[in-house]
């Protein structure tokens, strides 16, 4: 052979070398683990006025006077005499009401709403607010809306009122779009009138239910196809102290008799402070029900064990007077699942849902530790496993990832008949990146895993959204399909906090960030999405080299079949800053199609955002690759989360 053709054939087997990308081997027909329905879901937490304020559609705050200053969140104008009246026989619930009297002059009393009353053009909205006529002759009132410069732009009056309390209500329309409106009451003339329980709802509300849900927010709710709703929190479940603890009882019936209550994060951050943030509990117990059934998932509530945040009063109560917390569980179950001829039954039944919800798991406590707690999850299992031994028991692993807290939960729970331990970590997005395999060596033999709650913390800037970046985002999608692939073990999974105000937040990084009007989704909300709505049923095996992929060369993945659809989808993230090419190679997989379709989420620059005014900034975006004899070639950009979905016959 000469030299010439030695060097030729040389310098081809290098290239052949060069060019030979690296398989990503997915075996289609090797099911690893069976994906729980509810693997994918949200924690719902009244934190950042994501209830009042948010996902409820009151638009008027401080309602029925309740607040721990009676008149917050109104103001007064012009001659005449206004008083607050306690009557706790009338409704101890609802003590408060306000009796008005112009004395024959103009006076006026407005409600700046909750930042603001977002009012869209051409939409309706219903006042709805209890009366009473004390005097012979009834003062003129018209109810207004208004502008920003206090310009009418919708206006009523309201006439009749009666000598015994009633309800009243008025339809307005309104003539623009206004992000910050305000609602006024004038009383002329004279007369005396007592008024309470003053709301503005918008009449477009989730369903079209009256006093309903805002339906932007829980459109996007919905949009995430969740496995699971986890409720009322969080935080709000423990309270500061045992007295301002999350009791659903007081959340359930009409809302009129429902006790409004001062919200934990009112007083929580120095540096966040929210003096006008209460809980009505218009969105209550049923509502949250309700909201799971509507979107298709299965409701988790989590109640009070019978301990105070640990970080605040670390309040709890002694064993022997733990009954009443027991019951309150007892008689949730009842609430939910119980026939009509219950005590609670008959209360959801009354409320407008005669079938039973079909509540099938539990939360005993939120984030508690140590052997008081241990103790009294005992005394609560001990009770409902006996009682209700077809509903799961979730158990606390404590505010942390690990360290001795964490053990310490985990080997108590082990003895018992726990079904799920909650782990929650809030933790730098490198965290993410380090623990993608946490689950994979985790005993198999103990309860099964809820992350319950989590969120990457990047760097904070001035915009309230700057905390949930791109970067956040990827890490959680690499974090991700560790818990995926080991879908045998993790079963639920959900990011926290769900919702925020845009400027009535105590705590970032959040899901969906909203104003008065509009929400966006963040970045991190299109990682939830793109793993809730390409679920699947079954894991299936995926390897670079024969090896798990799991961080090195800054790739991840996962695979899972969809049986019921007939997919197979793959999950491959890219935490490198350069661009990666692969073959993905399927085998075991029979009439697969010739094209994939691929949805992919990248920007290369980590810190962007999504926010109110640019939401489209990190988006997915559709296209399609080609599949040729069981074999594709995956190019994939720099810092990017890509889902390839191939649909088999």
């Amino acid at each position: 052979m000469s030299t010439r053709l030695t060097i030729v054939l040389l310098l081809f087997t290098i290239c052949s070398f060069a060019q030979k990308r690296e398989e990503l081997v997915v075996s289609a027909d090797k099911s690893i683990a069976e994906i729980s329905p509810s693997m994918w879901g949200i924690f719902f937490e009244d934190i950042n006025f994501a209830a009042d304020g948010g996902l409820y559609a009151e638009l008027i705050k401080n309602r029925s006077f309740e607040f721990a200053n009676p008149l917050m969140g109104w103001s007064t104008e012009g001659k005449g005499k206004l008083l607050v009246i306690n009557d706790g026989l009338r409704n101890p619930k609802n003590a408060r009401y306000i009796s008005i009297e112009p004395d024959n002059a103009t006076f006026s009393l407005t409600n700046e709403g909750f930042r603001g009353i977002g009012l869209h053009e051409n939409g309706t909205y219903k006042l709805s607010l209890r009366g009473k006529l004390v005097s012979d002759t009834q003062p003129k009132i018209v109810v207004q809306l208004l502008d920003t410069t206090n310009k009418i732009i919708s206006e009523r009056e309201l006439t009749g009122l009666k000598p015994e309390w009633d309800t009243y209500s008025i339809v307005f329309k309104s003539s623009k779009t206004i992000q910050k409106a305000k609602f006024r009451l004038v009383f002329s003339g004279t007369g005396l009138v007592n008024l309470d329980m003053i709301s503005l709802f918008p009449t477009d509300t989730w369903k079209g239910r009256p006093n309903g849900l805002r339906k932007d927010l829980v459109q996007k709710l919905a949009d995430l196809k969740p496995g699971f709703v986890r409720f009322p929190g969080g935080c709000i479940v423990e309270g500061r102290d045992l007295a301002n603890r999350y009791q659903w009882k007081e959340t359930v019936g009409n809302p009129f008799d429902r006790k409004v209550m001062i919200n934990r994060w009112n007083t929580e951050f120095d540096y966040r402070p929210a003096p006008d943030y209460f809980q009505t509990f218009g969105l209550g117990f049923y509502e949250y029900f309700q909201l799971a059934e509507d979107i298709g998932a299965k409701a988790l509530p989590i109640l009070n064990c019978g301990m105070a945040c640990q970080f605040n009063t670390a309040e709890l109560v002694a064993n022997t007077e733990l009954d009443p917390y027991i019951q309150d569980a007892v008689d949730l179950i009842e609430f939910a699942n119980g026939d009509t001829t219950t005590k609670w039954g008959n209360l959801r039944a009354k409320m407008g849902h005669p079938k039973p919800f079909n509540l099938d798991r539990l939360g005993v406590g939120n984030e508690q530790w140590g052997p008081q707690y241990i103790e009294k999850y005992k005394l609560f299992e001990a009770v409902l496993k006996a009682k209700y031994p077809n509903v799961k028991l979730i158990g606390a692993a404590g505010p942390f990832a690990g360290g001795e807290l964490f053990n310490f939960a985990w080997d108590k729970f082990k003895l018992t008949n726990v079904d799920f331990i909650d782990e929650h970590y809030y933790m730098a997005p490198d965290w993410f990146l380090k623990n993608a395999g946490r689950y994979d060596n985790y005993d198999r033999k103990g309860p099964r895993i809820f992350a319950g709650e989590f969120a990457a913390h990047d760097k904070e800037g001035k915009a309230p959204e700057s905390r949930n970046t791109w970067f956040s985002a990827l890490t959680e999608a690499a974090f991700m399909t560790g818990l995926e692939r080991n879908a045998d073990l993790v079963q639920m999974s959900s990011y926290a906090p769900l919702l925020a105000h845009v400027e009535a937040w105590q705590w970032r990084p959040d899901l969906i960030w909203f104003d008065n009007l509009s929400s966006v989704a963040t970045p991190n909300y299109w990682v939830q999405k793109m793993y809730s709505n390409f679920k699947g049923t079954n894991v299936v095996s995926i390897l670079k080299a024969g090896k798990t992929i799991i961080g090195k060369d800054s790739l991840y993945a996962n695979a899972v079949e969809d049986k019921v659809k007939k997919q197979l989808i793959v999950k491959l993230v890219n935490t490198s800053a350069v661009s990666k090419e692969y073959d993905l190679v399927i085998s075991g997989a029979k009439g697969i199609s010739k094209k994939a379709v691929t949805y992919t989420l990248q920007s290369d620059v980590l810190s962007t955002m999504n926010s109110l005014q640019n939401p489209d900034n990190v988006i997915p975006k559709t296209s399609s690759i080609d599949v040729k004899n069981g074999k594709a070639n995956v190019k994939m950009p720099k810092f990017s989360f890509i889902v390839i979905v191939v649909s088999k016959k």
